[in-house]
Protein backbone atom coordinates (compact mmCIF):
# COMPACT_ATOMS: atom_id res chain seq x y z
CA UNK A 1 0.00 0.00 0.00
CA UNK A 2 1.19 3.53 -0.87
CA UNK A 3 1.34 6.54 2.02
CA UNK A 4 -1.02 7.87 0.33
CA UNK A 5 -3.54 5.36 1.37
CA UNK A 6 -2.18 4.99 4.65
CA UNK A 7 -2.65 8.97 5.44
CA UNK A 8 -6.17 8.29 3.86
CA UNK A 9 -7.19 5.93 5.98
CA UNK A 10 -6.10 7.93 9.29
CA UNK A 11 -7.83 10.88 8.06
CA UNK A 12 -10.47 9.52 7.99
CA UNK A 13 -10.94 7.46 11.01
CA UNK A 14 -9.67 10.73 13.08
CA UNK A 15 -12.04 13.19 11.05
CA UNK A 16 -14.76 11.30 12.16
CA UNK A 17 -13.72 11.51 15.98
CA UNK A 18 -13.48 15.04 15.49
CA UNK A 19 -17.17 15.33 14.03
CA UNK A 20 -18.73 12.56 16.23
CA UNK A 21 -16.62 12.38 19.38
CA UNK A 22 -17.35 14.02 22.47
CA UNK A 23 -14.57 14.58 25.51
CA UNK A 24 -14.14 11.49 27.22
CA UNK A 25 -13.26 8.84 24.46
CA UNK A 26 -15.87 6.52 23.44
CA UNK A 27 -15.84 2.75 22.76
CA UNK A 28 -14.27 3.55 18.96
CA UNK A 29 -11.90 6.23 19.58
CA UNK A 30 -8.45 6.67 19.22
CA UNK A 31 -5.51 4.28 19.19
CA UNK A 32 -6.29 0.81 20.18
CA UNK A 33 -9.41 0.94 21.15
CA UNK A 34 -10.84 -0.64 18.00
CA UNK A 35 -11.16 -5.08 18.47
CA UNK A 36 -8.19 -5.63 15.60
CA UNK A 37 -4.90 -8.19 15.53
CA UNK A 38 -3.94 -6.83 19.00
CA UNK A 39 -7.33 -7.34 20.89
CA UNK A 40 -9.23 -4.61 22.18
CA UNK A 41 -6.93 -2.50 24.18
CA UNK A 42 -7.13 0.66 25.80
CA UNK A 43 -3.90 3.13 25.17
CA UNK A 44 -4.99 6.52 26.04
CA UNK A 45 -3.99 7.86 29.18
CA UNK A 46 -6.27 9.73 31.19
CA UNK A 47 -5.11 13.60 31.96
CA UNK A 48 -6.63 13.59 35.88
CA UNK A 49 -4.59 16.58 36.69
CA UNK A 50 -5.38 18.96 33.82
CA UNK A 51 -7.73 22.01 33.87
CA UNK A 52 -11.29 20.15 34.12
CA UNK A 53 -12.45 22.86 30.86
CA UNK A 54 -9.57 21.71 28.88
CA UNK A 55 -10.44 18.30 29.51
CA UNK A 56 -13.79 18.70 28.98
CA UNK A 57 -13.20 20.45 25.49
CA UNK A 58 -10.02 19.01 24.54
CA UNK A 59 -9.56 15.73 25.50
CA UNK A 60 -10.39 13.25 22.50
CA UNK A 61 -8.80 10.13 24.74
CA UNK A 62 -6.24 9.78 21.92
CA UNK A 63 -3.28 9.97 23.33
CA UNK A 64 -0.55 7.47 25.03
CA UNK A 65 1.14 9.35 27.39
CA UNK A 66 1.55 12.84 28.78
CA UNK A 67 4.34 14.36 27.45
CA UNK A 68 3.74 17.68 28.55
CA UNK A 69 4.77 16.62 31.78
CA UNK A 70 8.14 16.01 30.72
CA UNK A 71 8.93 18.89 28.30
CA UNK A 72 10.30 20.95 31.06
CA UNK A 73 7.84 23.96 29.35
CA UNK A 74 8.94 27.29 31.08
CA UNK A 75 7.30 30.84 30.47
CA UNK A 76 7.82 32.44 26.89
CA UNK A 77 8.88 29.40 25.22
CA UNK A 78 7.54 28.43 21.85
CA UNK A 79 6.16 24.77 21.63
CA UNK A 80 4.88 23.27 19.02
CA UNK A 81 2.52 20.24 18.89
CA UNK A 82 2.72 17.34 16.44
CA UNK A 83 -0.73 16.06 15.49
CA UNK A 84 -2.47 18.32 17.73
CA UNK A 85 -5.88 16.81 17.66
CA UNK A 86 -8.61 18.66 19.18
CA UNK A 87 -5.55 20.85 21.13
CA UNK A 88 -5.45 18.95 24.85
CA UNK A 89 -1.85 19.51 24.85
CA UNK A 90 -1.69 22.37 23.24
CA UNK A 91 -3.45 23.86 25.65
CA UNK A 92 -1.63 22.09 28.36
CA UNK A 93 1.53 23.62 26.72
CA UNK A 94 -0.18 27.07 26.33
CA UNK A 95 -0.81 27.31 30.03
CA UNK A 96 2.71 26.61 31.05
CA UNK A 97 4.42 28.90 28.79
CA UNK A 98 1.94 31.93 29.77
CA UNK A 99 1.11 34.91 27.83
CA UNK A 100 4.95 35.62 26.28
CA UNK A 101 4.74 32.55 25.36
CA UNK A 102 3.25 30.52 22.41
CA UNK A 103 1.41 27.23 21.18
CA UNK A 104 1.55 25.78 18.34
CA UNK A 105 -0.39 22.64 16.50
CA UNK A 106 -0.08 20.30 13.54
CA UNK A 107 -2.87 18.29 12.51
CA UNK A 108 -3.10 17.06 9.09
CA UNK A 109 -7.33 16.65 9.55
CA UNK A 110 -9.09 19.64 8.32
CA UNK A 111 -11.85 18.67 10.79
CA UNK A 112 -9.18 18.28 13.67
CA UNK A 113 -8.03 21.45 13.04
CA UNK A 114 -11.79 22.92 12.96
CA UNK A 115 -12.84 21.51 16.01
CA UNK A 116 -9.31 23.15 17.74
CA UNK A 117 -10.31 26.20 16.60
CA UNK A 118 -13.54 26.24 18.05
CA UNK A 119 -12.05 25.09 21.38
CA UNK A 120 -9.49 28.02 21.15
CA UNK A 121 -12.30 30.03 21.04
CA UNK A 122 -14.01 28.63 23.83
CA UNK A 123 -11.16 28.27 26.12
CA UNK A 124 -9.80 31.72 25.55
CA UNK A 125 -6.75 30.73 24.36
CA UNK A 126 -4.78 33.53 22.70
CA UNK A 127 -1.56 32.46 22.72
CA UNK A 128 -2.61 29.26 20.99
CA UNK A 129 -2.33 28.97 17.03
CA UNK A 130 -3.43 25.55 14.93
CA UNK A 131 -2.21 25.09 11.23
CA UNK A 132 -2.91 22.13 8.47
CA UNK A 133 0.05 20.09 7.41
CA UNK A 134 1.81 17.16 8.12
CA UNK A 135 4.61 15.77 10.40
CA UNK A 136 6.84 15.36 7.36
CA UNK A 137 6.46 18.77 6.22
CA UNK A 138 5.94 21.03 8.56
CA UNK A 139 4.25 24.55 8.26
CA UNK A 140 6.73 25.98 10.78
CA UNK A 141 9.99 28.24 10.06
CA UNK A 142 12.97 26.61 10.67
CA UNK A 143 14.68 26.68 14.48
CA UNK A 144 11.61 28.67 15.55
CA UNK A 145 10.47 26.71 18.21
CA UNK A 146 11.80 25.89 21.48
CA UNK A 147 10.09 22.55 22.64
CA UNK A 148 8.02 20.23 20.13
CA UNK A 149 5.66 17.56 21.87
CA UNK A 150 3.73 14.88 20.13
CA UNK A 151 1.06 12.15 21.48
CA UNK A 152 0.49 9.13 20.03
CA UNK A 153 1.04 10.18 16.44
CA UNK A 154 4.82 9.73 14.76
CA UNK A 155 3.34 6.17 14.35
CA UNK A 156 1.05 7.20 12.36
CA UNK A 157 3.43 8.61 9.85
CA UNK A 158 4.68 6.19 7.61
CA UNK A 159 8.29 7.94 6.93
CA UNK A 160 9.46 8.42 10.23
CA UNK A 161 12.80 9.66 9.68
CA UNK A 162 11.45 12.40 7.65
CA UNK A 163 9.68 13.52 10.51
CA UNK A 164 12.71 13.61 12.89
CA UNK A 165 14.13 15.40 10.42
CA UNK A 166 11.91 18.02 10.22
CA UNK A 167 11.23 17.65 13.76
CA UNK A 168 15.32 18.93 14.17
CA UNK A 169 14.92 21.25 11.43
CA UNK A 170 11.89 23.16 13.41
CA UNK A 171 13.69 23.11 16.85
CA UNK A 172 16.70 25.71 18.05
CA UNK A 173 19.84 24.91 18.80
CA UNK A 174 19.37 23.48 22.38
CA UNK A 175 15.74 22.83 21.65
CA UNK A 176 14.03 19.37 22.84
CA UNK A 177 11.48 17.42 21.63
CA UNK A 178 9.28 14.91 24.08
CA UNK A 179 7.01 12.39 22.58
CA UNK A 180 5.13 9.51 23.48
CA UNK A 181 4.26 7.46 21.14
CA UNK A 182 3.57 3.07 20.72
CA UNK A 183 6.48 0.99 20.10
CA UNK A 184 6.92 -2.67 19.33
CA UNK A 185 8.76 -5.28 20.41
CA UNK A 186 8.88 -8.50 18.21
CA UNK A 187 8.48 -8.62 14.91
CA UNK A 188 5.08 -7.32 13.66
CA UNK A 189 3.64 -9.59 10.72
CA UNK A 190 3.37 -8.29 6.92
CA UNK A 191 -0.26 -9.18 7.62
CA UNK A 192 -0.86 -6.59 10.27
CA UNK A 193 1.68 -3.99 8.53
CA UNK A 194 -0.93 -3.95 5.45
CA UNK A 195 -3.68 -3.41 7.48
CA UNK A 196 -4.89 0.06 7.22
CA UNK A 197 -7.36 -0.63 10.29
CA UNK A 198 -4.25 -1.68 12.71
CA UNK A 199 -2.80 1.52 10.89
CA UNK A 200 -5.63 4.16 12.27
CA UNK A 201 -5.39 1.87 14.91
CA UNK A 202 -1.51 3.17 15.74
CA UNK A 203 -0.42 -0.76 15.56
CA UNK A 204 0.89 -1.54 12.03
CA UNK A 205 3.00 1.91 12.37
CA UNK A 206 4.44 0.97 15.27
CA UNK A 207 8.52 0.30 14.93
CA UNK A 208 10.56 -1.54 17.14
CA UNK A 209 11.96 0.26 20.09
CA UNK A 210 14.80 0.64 19.81
CA UNK A 211 14.97 1.18 15.98
CA UNK A 212 12.72 4.50 17.04
CA UNK A 213 15.46 5.54 19.19
CA UNK A 214 17.99 5.14 16.72
CA UNK A 215 16.24 7.17 14.06
CA UNK A 216 16.05 10.03 16.59
CA UNK A 217 19.77 10.01 17.06
CA UNK A 218 20.40 9.74 13.17
CA UNK A 219 18.13 12.76 12.79
CA UNK A 220 21.17 14.18 14.87
CA UNK A 221 19.22 14.43 17.70
CA UNK A 222 21.48 14.05 21.00
CA UNK A 223 20.53 12.68 24.73
CA UNK A 224 17.73 10.82 23.48
CA UNK A 225 16.60 9.22 26.64
CA UNK A 226 12.97 7.16 27.57
CA UNK A 227 11.93 8.86 30.39
CA UNK A 228 8.33 6.50 30.72
CA UNK A 229 7.76 3.23 29.47
CA UNK A 230 4.28 1.37 29.81
CA UNK A 231 3.96 -2.48 28.44
CA UNK A 232 0.32 -3.29 27.21
CA UNK A 233 -1.06 -6.71 28.10
CA UNK A 234 -2.07 -8.45 24.44
CA UNK A 235 -4.02 -11.35 23.30
CA UNK A 236 -1.95 -14.60 24.01
CA UNK A 237 -1.86 -15.31 20.27
CA UNK A 238 0.02 -12.28 19.40
CA UNK A 239 3.44 -12.73 18.50
CA UNK A 240 4.61 -8.97 19.26
CA UNK A 241 4.58 -6.43 22.14
CA UNK A 242 3.70 -3.15 22.52
CA UNK A 243 5.02 -0.15 24.73
CA UNK A 244 4.02 3.43 25.25
CA UNK A 245 7.39 5.27 25.85
CA UNK A 246 7.56 8.54 26.18
CA UNK A 247 10.85 9.86 24.49
CA UNK A 248 13.28 13.34 25.14
CA UNK A 249 15.86 14.32 23.21
CA UNK A 250 17.52 17.52 22.64
CA UNK A 251 18.94 19.66 19.04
Amino acid sequence: MSDAEIKSAIKEKYGDIARNSGSCCGPKCGCGTDEGIAGTITMNDLYKDADADVRKNADLGLGCGTPTAFADLVEGMTVLDLGSGAGIDVFLAAQKVGRSGRAIGVDMTEDMIRRADENKAKLKAVNTEFRLGEIENLPVATGSVDRIVSNCVINLVPDKTRAFSEMYRVLKPGGKFTVSDIVSVGDIPDDVRKDLSEWAGCVAGAIDREDYLAVARNAGFRDVTVVSDRTYTLDAAVTFGLHSITVSGTR
